[in-house]
Formats: structure tokens, C-alpha cells, sequence
């Protein structure tokens, strides 16, 4: 009977231990994350570094602090400060908070010795919004491909962006602005020193974002505080090589002692006094828009003239936009798609250059419009980053042009193909996704987790994704329904907007 007992209890006792919560340690302390039914484990809302707040509103990030016992990482950190901006954010975070430094992680790991490929997204919204609890970015998907997958938070719009005088005075670095670029830095020297707890390799990290994410890769590769911290990249639509370039130090100081007599706090010590949503109310100002800087410390010259001289991470990359970045009304106006009115609208746009724009973007006139209007807003600045970066890393680099639109859609408009890429359409509810969508999902998560392991978007049962080229006439995939190899179709496009970018 007593061993009967003791089979009993010692099986009971192996029960428990089978299902006792999965746990990882890290420098600061050991946290407690959530077995999901797919087998990934997700650990959410670990903090990477010391709350921003106080006299650290606008500084450097910080370490974060140890604590003891453990720490249950079941539920993700609050968003940084936001307003409600974009109507197809869906958050999953507690609400908005300055103390917003939170990292989450999804590993298929069952050990720390396991030595995975490891994936950091960063997520888009202009630098003023968005967050790592978003469903179109939740790792889980990625994870059960054989990747340990994160997103982090960064801080955003005043938060992230200001320049000030005072500010550079303070910085050792004499240099003030782009506080949430070097939080995703702090987030990268986290993963280096992190990530092996949970089943990563630190040497294998790719780096990946849409919009402002793929802005802050472009940034992150030539950020010297990010240098040697990750292996591969990935961009969707953007980069800080195009239209909407870093304004310099000087200027972007001059835009926040601006805007900080605008809101009666022109001294650092009343700006660090006024209450964070204080602050964020102020952002309803027109012209109150925060972006990434030309530093002299995180971005220490431009962009476009560090990459051509080959001063950018030699990682492999993988980039591209979407066929409907922009729209024709952007270009037209109210005015009817015609000839005559694209005619007009070039004339005010680009003067004595009008022809020459005309000649470029020539053929149907609402489609010449939206291709302008998308390479005006993100098209350009993502192709001049791909063709920079196959000139003079001397590293693979791959193209790629997405036309698949949402169902019921006019076409591939900006940030629609995360969902695909990432696996994560079924979190989505709004849309009716056929299985051609979850299709084309599939094969663009294949190619994505291919890159991320291996530096190379190829693999068996896909169609074959050349490397780019510079100059003319690149290779590059449509990903679409029926994903193909095309010959790039647009460069009379690019030789103008270079033509533009050099008076």
C-alpha cells in the first residue's frame, strides 16, 4: 500500500513539474511566461530598460533594474505615449505610460542550448504611434517556424523625438533628438546579452520593421550604438535615404525650442515638470510631428552619403514597398484622372522639370499618379536604400514589389502585407481572407524565415528570389497570388527622383 502511495505521489509530483510554468533568466532577474498550445512560449512586457521618467524623460535609456523572485511576464507592458492616430491599430497592451520600456519575446525553444535564429520587429507609425502588442505583429506565428521572435516598444512623437539646446548642453554627446532610436538600440544590447535564456543565438539576429520600423532599420545600420548587435534585415516601405530626410542637429533644436514656447514650457526644467499626457495634448498642434534626426550620434551624417560610402551594417537585406503606397488624389487633388490635369499638377509640382517627370511617369494616368504619389511619399527613399546597399555592402541584397491587395480593397495599400508576411491574417477579423490570401501568407512567411535563419530568402517549393543589383534593370520578386521573378519596370521613376534629389 505504501508504495502504491509513493507511486502515486511521485507521479502527481512528475505531473506537476510537466506543466509547471516555463521560465527563462536574465540579467536583471528571472521571469515566469505563458506555454501557448502551439508549443511556443511567449514571455510579454519584460522591461529592457529603466522607466524614461522624471529627470530620464529624454535621455538616454537606461538599465533596467534586478529584481528578485520571479517576474510574470504574461501580459504585455503599456504602449508608450500616444494619441489614438491610426484607425487600424489594435492594441492589447494596459493603456499608455512614459514607463513604456517593455520587450516581448516568442520561442519555440524547449532549451536554452538550442541556438535559434532570432527576429526583432520594430513596429511602424510615423514615429508618433503604434506598439509590440499589436495582433499584426505577434510573434507566436514566426516563432512556430523555427524562429525566437520579439517586439519591442520604443519611445515615440515628443517623447522619442525632441531636439532642444538645453537638452544637447546636458548630453555628453552635445546632441539631443532620437531618444527611441537609441531605445532600440538598448533593446538590441539586450537581445545580445538575453537572448540565449531563451533558446537564441545572439549572433544570428535580424532586425526587421514597416514604415517607421523599416526607417529605424535603415537607422539602425548605420547607428554606431547598434554596430555588431544583429546579422540580417529586413524593410518594408521606408528608410531615412529618401524625400523625408533627417533634418540636421541645428534645425530640429530650432523645431523644439519652438514648439516648447509654443506650449509656455520653454525651459528643460518646465518641459520635464508638464505631465506626460500634458504634453501628449499638445501634440493636437498643428505642425507638432517629431521624427528621427541627423544627430551627429545616432545618425552621425546623412544617410544617403554614409551609405554610398559604404558606412552602413554589411548585413544581408531584404526590402521592398507595396504597389499602392500612395494615392492619384494625393497627385490630383478633387480633379479628374486626366492628361491635361496630371499635365497641371506636374507643372506646379516640379516647374521647369515637369516634362521630364511626365516623360517618367508616363501610361494610364490614375495609375502614373498613385506610382508618384507612393514614391514621393515612401517608393523612392526604399529603392535608393536597396540599390545604396547592393552598391557598397557587398553583401546579398533582395528586392521585392508586393501587389496582392486586402480583400475588397483597390489595391496594396501601405503597411497590408505585415499580416501576410508575419503569419498573423487570422488575427485580423475585419477582412474575409480567402485561401489565396493565406496562400501568398505562407509562402512570404517561408521566405521571410528563410532570410532570417540564413541570409537568403530561398528555399525548396519556392519560386527563386534573385538578388538585387544596382543601377537599371534589378531583379526583384512580385509577391503576389502568383509570386514571380521580374525585371524592375520602374527605373525611369528613380533616375528622375534621383535627378530631383541632386538640385
Amino acid at each position: 500500500m505504501k508504495k502504491a502511495g509513493l507511486l502515486l505521489l511521485s507521479s502527481t509530483v512528475f505531473a506537476l513539474s510537466a506543466h509547471a510554468a516555463p521560465k527563462a533568466t536574465t540579467a536583471t532577474g528571472a521571469v515566469e511566461g505563458v506555454a501557448e498550445a502551439s508549443g511556443v512560449t511567449a514571455y510579454k512586457g519584460i522591461p529592457y530598460a529603466a522607466a524614461p521618467v522624471g529627470q530620464l524623460r529624454w535621455k538616454a535609456p537606461q538599465p533596467a533594474a534586478k529584481w528578485k523572485g520571479t517576474r510574470k511576464a504574461d501580459h504585455f507592458g503599456a504602449r508608450c505615449m500616444q494619441l489614438p492616430l491610426f484607425d487600424d491599430m489594435v492594441f492589447r497592451s494596459d493603456g499608455v505610460s512614459e514607463d513604456c520600456l517593455f520587450l516581448n519575446v516568442w520561442t519555440p525553444a524547449k532549451s536554452p542550448k538550442e541556438k535559434l535564429p532570432v527576429l526583432v520587429y520594430f513596429y511602424g507609425g510615423g514615429f508618433a504611434a503604434g506598439d509590440g502588442s499589436e495582433p499584426r505583429y505577434d510573434g507566436e506565428s514566426m516563432a512556430a517556424k523555427g524562429v525566437v521572435t520579439l517586439t519591442i516598444n520604443y519611445r515615440l512623437n515628443v517623447f522619442g523625438f525632441l531636439a532642444h539646446p538645453e537638452l544637447s548642453k546636458e548630453s555628453p554627446h552635445h546632441t539631443s533628438g532620437n531618444y527611441g532610436l537609441m531605445d532600440q538600440a538598448a533593446a538590441l544590447l539586450w537581445v545580445k546579452k538575453n537572448i540565449a535564456a531563451f533558446g537564441g543565438d545572439p549572433t544570428r539576429v535580424t532586425i526587421a520593421g514597416e514604415s517607421a520600423g523599416s526607417f529605424s532599420v535603415s537607422a539602425q545600420m548605420i547607428n554606431p550604438q547598434s554596430k555588431g548587435l544583429f546579422a540580417g534585415a529586413i524593410g518594408e516601405s521606408g528608410s531615412l535615404l529618401g524625400l523625408m530626410a533627417p533634418a540636421p542637429l541645428a534645425a530640429a533644436e530650432q523645431a523644439g525650442a519652438g514648439f516648447a514656447q509654443g506650449i509656455g514650457a520653454p525651459t528643460l526644467a518646465e518641459l520635464r515638470a508638464l505631465p506626460a499626457t500634458q504634453l501628449l495634448e499638445n501634440l493636437k498642434k498643428p505642425g507638432a510631428w517629431f521624427f528621427a534626426i541627423q544627430d551627429g550620434y545616432v545618425v552621425p551624417r546623412s544617410p544617403v552619403a554614409m551609405y554610398a560610402a559604404g558606412e552602413q551594417a554589411k548585413v544581408p537585406l531584404l526590402a521592398g514597398w507595396n504597389s499602392y503606397e500612395g494615392h492619384y488624389k494625393q497627385i490630383l487633388g478633387e480633379a479628374e484622372p486626366t492628361s491635361e490635369n496630371f499635365a497641371a499638377a506636374l507643372q506646379k509640382l516640379y516647374g521647369d522639370q515637369a516634362a521630364a517627370a511626365q516623360q517618367a511617369y508616363s501610361g494610364d494616368v490614375k495609375q502614373a499618379a498613385t506610382e508618384l504619389a507612393s514614391d514621393r511619399f515612401i517608393g523612392y527613399g526604399t529603392w535608393k536604400w536597396i540599390d545604396s546597399h547592393a552598391r557598397t555592402s557587398g553583401k546579398p541584397t533582395y528586392r521585392y514589389y508586393y501587389t496582392r491587395p486586402r480583400p475588397g480593397q483597390e489595391g496594396a495599400n501601405h503597411s497590408v502585407e505585415i499580416e501576410y508576411a508575419l503569419g498573423n491574417l487570422p488575427g485580423n477579423k475585419v477582412y474575409a481572407w480567402s485561401a489565396e490570401d493565406y496562400a501568398l501568407s505562407a509562402q512570404m512567411q517561408t521566405y521571410f524565415a528563410n532570410f532570417i535563419k540564413t541570409g537568403n530568402p530561398n528555399g525548396a517549393g519556392l519560386p527563386e528570389w534573385p538578388q538585387a543589383s544596382a543601377g537599371m534593370g534589378s531583379r526583384l520578386m512580385q509577391l503576389d497570388v502568383v509570386s514571380k521573378t521580374i525585371t524592375a519596370s520602374d527605373d525611369a521613376h528613380y533616375q528622375f527622383q534621383e535627378s530631383q534629389a541632386k538640385r
